[in-house]
């Protein structure tokens, strides 16, 4: 089909050719294209001509055209002629391109010709491939083949050359675990060796093998003798443990960790001499640490301070003394019964390192129980903590700890038993019980578990010992001997001191605690103490002498317990209370003992209202003598007053203020007085008797300025 297309077209470009070689009459090839008028012309319809008008009228051609005047008919005809011409000088082109077109004709035949010869070699490269191809793919199937048995070969090879390393014993290693010192190197050779009894006795197939029955005693007789040399090795270091004045704690983190895998080996090859090892080093660490701190004990007991004993009480007479009763100490050293003090400096002091006994005993110090209670339980904490984390990175189980430590709690609770027993030091309880909570919150800090329930069980035995010794001071206040409690003092009560430290000792320690039944007990001794200071104000013959007792000892409560905390809490108020009710009174009976007359007609007539009963009307004769009395002796009275309080109260700020409100009450007495003057018919003629308000201002003033 395409060469019969080509040789078409070389025809026609033969005849083109032609042609032109005998002139080209152009005019009769292409015909006549003359544009006729249609003569005729049929019924045109007009329908939608007004809208293509519109269109066109933004048209520039059509605008030009219209604009001129030319016919449609006439300007389509120009065109037409001019398309024929146009059309004409392009087959005039064509034609004096033909010798250009029949050359490539006859380049398109060659290429045609050498196309077809290549179509023949490329159908035979076509079905060399083919051939090629099938054999390509047999070759990958063999190389798959091979790539598979080479695989299967390197699997068993490696598992051969495993097999045969796990099991063979070295020369080498057999030297190092019979001759050689057990040391880093015989650490590493133990290793290998216990791979080695894993592997045969964990694979079921190396059990069947020929080889392991060759293998499988040497390695036993390797396992025995690396137990007996390395237990001998344990035990040796065992021993050191015991000489005296040995460090643990170095000796354990500096030589035996470096052996830990010493135990694993044992633990699984040698279960039985493992327990031994674990029998010998806990029995060996219980005696060492027990005859420790039984040493520590009893160094620490040569510094102890007795403070208090069974007839230390609130309530007991300063005086008495049992029939077999000690010795009392001096009063400077057993200051502490009921006062806190410095002995709080023991919490701060909480994390401080233990006392060193001999260095405190060569300087002759004592300290109170609580001070080596901490130093006992600190050095506690310390080996405990030591020992609970040397059990666990060696031995690998926690459990050990407290088989260890069972000697040193026997030890600890043999000394602590008896001296809580005998111990009625109130304050001293108090502190012990503070101090283990604070340990406490050591221990889960360092987050060691270890002592949590033997913590537990020395807070349980303190609580009760506490309750025991607080409920007897409550007793000896309500059972207390008032006859022989009395003195003829209106200065503050030693018991009501006693009572003033031992509250503020208490609320200073629960300050940050929070104890709500410390606070139960603290209201339930202070409405002892109520009752028994009132009992023995009560023995006082005159009230003022009375009320003047029972100032002195509130504002004493008051002071110390200020001392002990800006917020003394309920207590404090309800004292507060006491003193002010009390002061009121005093005040009044200091008054009444000067100015009885002057108050009496205050308070019976002054208040009166004469207009609604004329008859009781107050005259110049009955508040006369009451202001020329007044007038008189204020001065005297208001200095005897001074005199009184200064001798009666104890606290120069609290008389003062007595004073202050004594004076200050005259001056409303007097006042009223004068008011009801000026009410009287002819009171005007008292005015030169009068004393002045500023007068007496004055005065208060200036005895208001003394302190």
């Amino acid at each position: 089909m395409s060469d019969i297309s080509i040789d078409a077209l070389g025809q026609a470009m033969g005849d083109f050719s032609n042609h032109e070689k005998h002139g080209f009459d152009l005019g009769a090839f292409v015909g006549d294209l003359a544009f006729e008028e249609d003569s005729g012309s049929e019924d045109i319809s007009l329908e939608g001509l007004q809208q293509e008008l519109e269109e066109c009228q933004s048209d520039e051609v059509v605008s030009n055209i219209l604009s001129s005047g030319a016919k449609l008919r006439d300007y389509a005809k120009g065109v037409e002629n001019n398309l024929r011409k146009v059309e004409l000088d392009s087959i005039e082109d064509y034609i004096k391109e033909s010798d250009n077109l029949v050359s490539l004709h006859d380049q398109i035949r060659d290429c045609d010709s050498i196309l077809s010869q290549m179509e023949t070699l490329l159908s035979g490269f076509q079905e060399e491939i083919g051939s090629i191809s099938s054999d390509i793919k047999i070759l990958q199937e063999k190389s798959m083949d091979m790539g598979l048995r080479l695989k299967n070969r390197r699997v068993a090879e490696s598992k051969l050359a495993k097999f045969v390393e796990d099991i063979i014993v070295p020369p080498k290693m057999i030297d190092v675990i019979v001759d050689g010192e057990v040391n880093e190197e015989y650490m590493k050779t133990l290793e290998i060796l216990s791979k080695k009894l894993k592997f045969v006795e964990a694979d079921q197939a190396v059990k069947s093998s020929k080889a392991l029955k060759d293998v499988e005693p040497e390695l036993e007789k390797l396992r025995q003798k690396a137990i007996s040399k390395v237990y001998d090795f344990i035990v040796q270091k065992l021993i050191a443990l015991r000489k005296p004045k040995t460090n643990i704690q170095i000796l354990q983190q500096s030589v035996l960790l470096k052996y830990k895998y010493i135990i694993s080996f044992l633990k699984e090859h040698g279960k039985e001499v493992f327990m031994d090892v674990r029998a010998a080093y806990i029995d060996t660490m219980n005696k060492v640490l027990s005859a420790h701190f039984r040493a520590y004990i009893q160094a620490l007991e040569k510094l102890q301070l007795d403070i208090a004993t069974a007839y230390d009480l609130i309530g007991v007479e300063t005086r008495t003394t049992g029939l077999f009763s000690r010795a009392r100490e001096p009063l400077k050293n057993r200051s502490a019964v009921f006062a806190l003090g410095e002995r709080i400096k023991i919490i701060k002091e909480i994390d401080q390192p233990a006392l060193i006994p001999h260095i405190a005993e060569a300087s002759s110090l004592k300290y109170p129980y609580e001070v080596l209670f901490r130093s006992l339980h600190k050095l506690l904490m310390d080996t405990a903590t030591s020992e609970y984390i040397f059990c666990d990175d060696f031995f690998g189980e926690e459990s050990i700890f407290y088989e260890i430590f069972a000697g040193p709690f026997s030890v600890i609770d043999e000394h602590f038993n008896p001296v809580l027993s005998n111990c009625f030091d109130a304050i001293g309880l108090m502190l012990m019980i503070r101090i283990i909570h604070h340990h406490q919150l050591i221990m889960s800090r360092r987050r060691i578990p270890c002592l949590d329930s033997y913590l537990d069980k020395v807070n349980i035995s303190l609580w009760p010992r506490f309750k025991m010794v607080f409920d007897s001071h409550l007793s000896s206040l309500r059972d207390a001997n008032i006859k022989t409690l009395w003195e003829d003092d209106v200065h503050p009560h030693y018991v009501m001191r006693r009572y003033a430290e031992f509250t503020a000792s208490f609320i200073h320690l629960n300050v940050e605690y929070g104890d709500g039944q410390l606070d139960i007990n603290l209201e339930r001794l202070r409405m002892a103490v109520d009752g028994l200071i009132l009992k023995l104000a009560k023995l006082f013959p005159r009230p003022k002498q009375q009320i003047v007792f029972l100032i002195n000892n509130y504002d004493m409560t008051i002071a110390v317990l200020k001392e002990a905390g800006p917020d003394g809490g309920k207590i404090q108020m309800h004292f507060e209370e006491l003193l002010k009710s009390n002061t009121s009174l005093f005040v009044e009976e200091l008054l009444v003992e000067h100015f009885s007359d002057l108050i009496k007609f205050v308070k019976s007539r002054a208040s009166e209202d004469s207009s609604s009963n004329p008859e009781r009307s107050i005259t110049i004769a009955e508040v006369e003598p009451l202001v020329r009395d007044f007038g008189s002796r204020w001065k005297t009275a208001i200095e005897l007053m001074d005199k009184d309080i200064i001798t009666s109260f104890s606290n120069f700020l609290c008389g003062m203020d007595i004073l202050r409100a004594a004076l200050t009450q005259l001056l409303l007495y007097y006042t009223r007085l004068t008011d009801c003057i000026k009410k009287i018919d002819g009171g005007s003629a008292l005015n030169r008797d009068l004393v002045s308000i500023q007068s007496i201002m004055y005065e208060i003033r200036k005895y208001s300025k003394t302190f």
